[in-house]
Formats: C-alpha cells, structure tokens, sequence
C-alpha cells in the first residue's frame, strides 16, 4: 500500500447517525428544550467544567447539542451557563455551527438556571433574540451526550398528554439507609423502586407554574423537576423506560467510555463513491459486500459533477465515512475511469471541509486488470486498511490517496 499527498486535518464530530435515520417522526405540537449546564465539575476532578471537557477535539456539550440538533421537530435549544462560561459557550455554538441554540446565563443552583432558561421563553433578556414560547419544554442535562431521538419523542408526546414525563432506569444497586451512628437501618425493596433519568418533558405551562411557586429551599435543596410538578401543580409524571445509554458523564472514567461509544456508533456506516462507468461500478461492489460484514454500507454512483455528488452525500447526516473508489485501467494510457489531479484535489478540500464534523474521506485507487481474481485481492486488501482507519477514527489519512 502507498499514499499520495501531506495535507490532514483532525475532525471532531462525535455523535453517529440517529437510530431514527430514514424515519419521519413528526408532532403536532411544538417542543423546544433547556440545557442545563452550570456544573463546576468537582467531582470530574479537572481544570475545567466537565462540560466542556474535550472529546476528538471537541467540547463535550457540543455532542449533546448536536443530537439535539438532529431532531428537526425540536425548535429551539436553550442551554445555561454560569456567566464566567457565557462567552466561552458561545463561541462553541459559532465554531460548530449549532445554529439553533441560544445561551442564557444561569443561577447559583441547578433550579434557578433551569427557571432562568423557561425565562428565556417568556421574557426578552440581553444577548439573545426572542424565543417562541413552546407547548412542551425538554430538559436534558448537557452532561448526557447519548439520547436519541425515540426517547426524546416519547418524553415529548407523554408530556403533552399527561403535562409531565420522564425517562426511568431500573435501580444497579440496592438503595440501604444509615443511622446517625454509620450502621445500617434498613434497606429498600430494589424492585419497587427506579432510578430518575433525564430527558424530561413538561407542558411548559405546568413546569413555569412549578417554578414560579418555588420557595428558596427548593431552589437551593431541590434535585427532581418531576417532583416540583406534582407538588406545586398536582401533575403526576408518566414515567417511561429510558434506554442504557441515558448515562451522565460525572468522572474522569466516564469520557473513555464516551470515547468508545463515539467511536462505535460514528464506526456503524460508511458510503462508497464512485463513477458510473462499468469498471468502478464492479469494484465499488465487490468493495461494498467486503465491509458490510463489518459495518452498513451503502453505493453511490454519480454519473455527472463528483463534486455535487459528493457534497450531497455529506450533507445527507447519514455517514460519516466516504471512500471514492478510482480505478487504474492497466490496459489503457492513464487513467480514464481513474482519479484526476482535480478530483485529487477535490477531495482533499471536501476532507479539510469537513473539519469539526468528524467525517472521515479516502481515495482509493484500485488497479483493475483483467484478472477478477487479482482484482478482488486488491480490494480486500482496501477494505482491511479502510475497515482499521474507520475504526481508529485517526484524522492523519483523511483525504488523502490510499493505493491497492
């Protein structure tokens, strides 16, 4: 194998494509969602809020923004930060391009930011543009990068039926209680009991009402929104099973394990480009049945420009790998069917494009010859070298010309 080419950049998207992918949920109602995210992050142990911890280069909060983001029906985002942060959470909303997100400042305590971020709905603060006020309000901690968009529909629609719902997870542990002394004094039956999850959904009506009742102990003390809507406005929460991967990132453990689940879930798909001429076509193929016993892979012929082509399938959201198949004809001068300077240099502008967004581009140039067989040992030998740079999410090849 050789490589052509110097020029690469490190790309940082760390969401994969939504389960919901191909599917059209729709409301008929409209939802916007609060993002809480004024932790100091003691217990992460770093320098720096755990919300803004980096993973592939890219702020933690930015993930949970982006899945967010993914979820069309879902209007306006707004997230809270403690004013030190205001700035700094802005030039990430730039930088990434989370158009849809607004940035309040929040309170000393999880509550009051929470109630400053439905201000942000009803009252015209400085720094922001005027909010729509929504018939339903998500709230989902910015520290719980991986929801999807079922559980998001589900809290929505339960909300609005019910004007309270909540994600919920069986207990890990049993739940003892201690007495003053330290010695156990009794413990709960786990069974009867699960654990409060986020995303949360509330009639926005029902959860303002609930704040604006609040005393100052509740604001300092409270934990559970769910709670503050049965007690001061009498709705009791439709409780829903949430899925395994609603974890919080609290310690400095929990970011290599979100590493790995990035990793994973942006190593699920992979699209191939090529001409629509026979040759390509055929190696595209048999390049195509080789990796989809590792991963779902879709073929993309373009028979016109390459460039809109594939400037349309990064734009789809739905990969976050693309190899262009280009093919060396040995029995003819160059290479017709084959890669060009320009394309060359198409792509690698097209990977550079794709910085921050954590999509990975190759050229693989592929000698046909008339021997089928020699034909398809090149191409397992490119699926083996695509597959490990897929699955390492290493940027130091990306855009660059892979030979086999």
């Amino acid at each position: 194998m050789a490589w052509a080419g110097s020029d690469s950049q490190p790309h940082c998207k760390l969401s994969g494509p939504s389960e919901q992918a191909g599917k059209s949920l729709e409301l008929d109602f409209s939802v916007a969602a609060v993002l809480p995210a004024g932790g100091s992050g003691e217990r992460m142990g770093t320098a720096i809020p755990k919300q803004f911890c980096r993973l592939f280069q890219r702020p933690l909060i930015s993930l949970t923004l982006e899945a967010f983001e993914r979820v069309h029906w879902i209007k306006e985002i707004v997230v809270v930060v403690s004013q030190q942060n205001f700035e700094f959470m802005n030039s990430v909303i730039g930088q990434f391009g989370h158009s849809r997100t607004t940035v309040v400042v929040g309170g000393l305590t999880r509550h009051q930011s929470i109630f400053n971020g439905l201000k942000a709905f009803v009252e015209n603060q400085p720094h922001q543009s005027w909010l729509m006020k929504p018939e339903v309000v998500i709230i989902h901690d910015a520290v719980r990068p991986f929801v999807e968009e079922d559980i998001l529909y589900r809290v929505a629609t339960a909300a609005k039926e019910h004007g309270a719902a909540g994600a919920i997870r069986p207990l890990v542990s049993t739940v003892v209680a201690t007495n003053p002394e330290g010695y156990l004094d009794h413990s709960l039956e786990r069974a009867k009991y699960r654990a409060s999850e986020m995303p949360q959904a509330f009639t926005f009506d029902v959860i303002y009402k609930a704040y604006e009742q609040c005393t100052d102990y509740d604001f300092e003390h409270g934990t559970e929104c769910l709670h503050l809507a049965l007690q001061y406005c009498g709705v009791s929460a439709k409780l829903l099973d949430g899925p395994p991967d609603l974890w919080k990132v609290t310690y400095k453990r929990d970011l290599y394990a979100a590493e790995s689940i990035v990793k994973e879930n942006l190593s699920k798909s992979a699209c191939i480009i090529t001409a629509a001429q026979e040759e390509p076509v055929q190696l595209g193929t048999l390049l195509q049945e080789v990796l989809q016993r590792m991963m779902k892979v879709d073929l993309v012929k373009y028979s016109s420009s390459k460039e809109s082509h594939c400037i349309q399938a990064i734009s789809s959201g739905l990969y976050y790998n693309f190899i262009y198949i280009n093919v060396h004809l040995n029995n003819t001068e160059a290479l017709s069917c084959g890669i060009q300077k320009d394309d060359f240099a198409i792509t690698k502008q097209l990977a550079k494009d794709a910085f921050g967004k954590n999509i990975l581009i190759y050229n693989l140039l592929i000698n046909y010859t008339q021997s089928m067989d020699k034909a398809q040992e090149s191409v397992k030998e490119g699926a083996l070298i695509i597959e490990t740079l897929i699955k390492q999410r290493s940027p130091v090849l990306t855009g660059q010309l892979l030979v086999v």
